[in-house]
């Protein structure tokens, strides 16, 4: 059944993309989420021992193997570490974010004790600590507490060109998208079907995907489970912004469970009307629903860490700008950059997430396994092998 109207999703994805949100420090996410589940009493939320968040369908229990699709809570962001007086504190930065961006670049402390206030960064102090510490200067005196999350000062998210800038792309916008499948599946009436698929949100991704390994140790997923990853990933110049969800292989340290991979893509190829073309084959039209089969080997996830703990694994994701909103990466990495880094907002296509959807919507009704590569070859070998005897 088509999304014919997407408005509702797409207020989801401004709305969660927006809020602050740390390694540890979720609350705001996790309350959303709360209140999105309430809202829906067929479903029922439970967490783990580390508060990684799980929902599934209330009373129904699963044939086979279950189908989970799993998003990170957490953006790189600070924490308000010490209070050294009315106008100064300290906070500790969690997530990849280079040195560089960190010069005089303003923030927002959302103090858990009244509004949010303005701040600069000044030194970074040299000192031991589970994460890098800067000074920070407020622009006025507020009740600030220890543990309030602090967060790049940007404007607010917008839909512009088709695009969406906003704060926290990654991993927010691919949870959003997994919230709007399940929405579509409950809409659509597939709540029964034997294999309809759960959510897990994990905690502490970016920080080393602490909470996803914990869902691992504690066997939040049962044993036996299929596990569709989200991610918002680096795009590159073979992985625009604009040309479809990214069905991702692997990453830089791993590479993914092929046999699911391969089931994800056989539904992506069947929503966009047939294969890729090959070098040999003319490309007849653009296909109305793009997607996209890459490495994405920029950065890493939690796909490799469920493989890991052997679940069968891979990933979907979202080409994404401004990385953890890091403004001209490239030519900063190259130290090429003509003028001081900056930060600026996270960007995405928004017709990249309707696709995410679809797709993540398509694998809810239906995930067979694709042939595999060994009996592709031996079907090559059955049709072709007499011109050996030529």
């Amino acid at each position: 059944m088509p999304i014919t109207d997407r408005s509702e999703h797409h207020a989801w994805l401004l709305d969660l993309t927006q809020l602050p949100t740390a390694a540890g420090k979720e609350r705001r996410v996790i309350d959303w989420i709360r209140r999105w589940v309430e809202n829906r009493p067929s479903l029922e939320l439970t967490t783990d021992d580390a508060g990684n968040l799980h929902i599934a369908p209330r009373g129904v229990r699963p044939e086979g193997s279950p189908v989970y699709f799993t998003a990170h809570l957490d953006h790189p962001a600070f924490t308000v570490e010490r209070v050294l007086g009315p106008g100064t504190v300290q906070l500790g930065f969690r997530g990849g974010v280079m040195e560089d961006y960190f010069r005089q670049a303003r923030v927002t402390v959302h103090a858990g004790g009244g509004a949010p206030v303005g701040g600069v960064l000044g030194e970074k102090l040299d000192q031991p600590g589970h994460f890098p510490a800067y000074l920070c200067d407020l622009d006025r005196s507020a009740e600030v507490r220890v543990g309030d999350v602090a967060t790049w000062e940007l404007p607010p998210a917008e839909i512009r060109d088709g695009l969406l800038y906003t704060h926290a792309c990654d991993d927010l916008a691919a949870l959003a998208a997994a919230l709007g499948a399940y929405d579509a599946l409950l809409r659509e009436g597939a709540l029964g079907a034997p294999n309809f698929p759960k959510l897990l949100f994990t905690r502490a991704e970016e920080i080393g995907f602490v909470g996803a390994i914990a869902a691992c140790r504690e066997r939040t997923m049962p044993p036996g489970s299929r596990v569709i990853a989200l991610e918002n990933s680096r795009s590159f110049e073979d992985s625009p912004i604009g040309g479809g969800p990214i069905v991702r292989v692997g990453d830089r340290l791993s590479v993914f469970s092929p046999t699911l991979t391969g089931a994800v893509a056989k539904r992506a190829e069947e929503i966009a009307g047939g294969a890729p073309p090959t070098a040999s084959q003319k490309l007849s039209q653009s296909p109305a629903w793009k997607w996209q089969r890459k490495l994405m080997a920029g950065g890493a996830c939690e796909a490799t860490v469920f493989c890991s703990y052997g679940y069968e694994a891979t990933c979907l994701c979202l080409p994404l700008g401004n990385y953890h909103n890091m403004t001209d990466l490239t030519a900063v990495q190259a130290g090429k950059n003509t003028s001081p880094a900056r930060i600026g907002p996270e960007f995405i296509a928004v017709s990249d997430f309707d696709g995410l959807v679809d797709l993540l919507v398509a694998c809810g009704e239906r995930l067979e396994s694709a042939p595999s590569v060994r009996q592709r070859i031996d079907k090559l070998w059955t049709d072709k092998a007499f011109v050996l005897s030529e």
